[in-house]
């Protein structure tokens, strides 16, 4: 027999639940009409496209972080705990501008979580779905009883306003969940991967050393300088969206063993309302299923969609707690995941 020493075993919850959620939502309103002053289109094209009648970007005082603490207070609020429990920060973001430190570890010590690990990571429109899984395994895991998810995005500060492909879908927003444990199963299997084969089909126009470059090259000559914005080839997008992310959406349910008519509620990213209607068809999920479509007052917030979009969902009655809801993210990488959660 080996003497080698033992390491003592981590228990965890058996189950995790999301407890509370909540969301921030920038004050300043961007109607279709705005944007009409910045690109050459109408109303009708940019709601048939998208299905977006208008967004929300932040101000000057509407940082990253400022949006995140909002948002967070009020699912540790709707979850009733004492923020000191929380044993694990995580913010989904690709627009906080610093490369480091991350961002999570400002938000972690304004809403007085103690000495939390805090991190971000960058999975773009599945962000959240990604900070989910990490969540629901920190707990269950023993490394956390509470763990806070965050979505957040300043999208605005990369939307190129003259780039008429673009320039109509982003809005900013947070949107905050709590995940701890559970006596019963709360969270599915995340279904969530990535194809790296596409990563160019969603980008930033360029790489910060390229645009410092730029600057460097152009200091005094008096041209403009171009900054990094997003960038989308939206047919390639839309094609893989429709065709591929019903698959990994079905996964998700077959997974958690959940049929669609089963479900209380759809909460899709919100990309394109067309392809939440697709998607809809190919799941055949049946008319009675409430589906989110806050794209239509908020725009495509990226990490930040499916927790806003959650919110809304709960405090307008049109979902309720203790629901099924089966939740996909997808975009830049390209990266998806989805999974079924009980909704706090």
């Amino acid at each position: 027999m080996s003497n080698t020493p033992q390491i003592r075993p981590v228990t965890g919850a058996r189950y995790a639940r999301i407890h509370g959620v909540g969301g921030y939502r920038p004050v300043r309103v961007i109607p279709n009409a705005e944007v009409l002053t910045w690109i050459d289109s109408s109303d009708e094209w940019i709601r048939t496209r998208s299905g977006i009648a208008e967004r929300r970007w932040a101000g000057p005082e509407e940082s990253v972080a400022e949006m995140s603490v909002q948002a967070a207070g009020k699912a540790i609020a709707q979850a009733g705990i004492d923020p000191a429990r929380i044993g694990g920060v995580i913010v989904a973001t690709v627009s906080h501008l610093k490369q480091t430190p991350a961002i999570a570890t400002e938000i972690a010590e304004r809403l007085g979580c103690g000495t939390a690990p805090a991190f971000d990571i960058s999975a773009a429109c599945a962000g959240f779905g990604y900070g989910l899984g990490l969540a629901d395994g920190l707990v269950r895991g023993g490394n956390a009883e509470y763990v806070l998810v965050i979505g957040v995005e300043r999208l605005s500060d990369l939307t190129d306003t003259s780039d008429r492909s673009t320039a109509f879908i982003f809005g900013d927003g947070a949107g905050a969940a709590i995940v701890g444990p559970s006596d019963t199963p709360g969270i599915g299997k995340v279904v969530w991967g990535s194809d790296g084969s596409q990563k160019d089909v969603i980008s930033q126009t360029q790489a910060w050393d390229t645009a410092f470059a730029k600057e460097d090259a152009v200091n005094g000559a008096g041209e403009r300088l171009t900054w990094p914005a997003l960038r989308m080839e939206g047919q390639t997008v839309f094609r893989w969206a429709v065709w591929e992310m019903a698959k990994v959406a079905q996964q998700a349910l077959d997974a958690a063993g959940i049929t669609a008519d089963q479900l209380g509620a759809f909460i899709p990213h919100q990309a394109n309302m067309r392809i939440t209607d697709a998607m809809i068809k190919a799941l055949k999920l049946p008319a009675s299923v409430p589906v989110a479509r806050d794209i239509t007052e908020t725009g495509n917030t990226s990490a930040a969609s499916i927790p806003l979009a959650m919110e809304r969902m709960l405090e307008s009655g049109e979902a309720r707690s203790g629901d099924l809801a089966l939740i996909i993210g997808f975009g830049a990488g390209l990266v998806y995941a989805a999974a079924v959660v009980t909704l706090p």
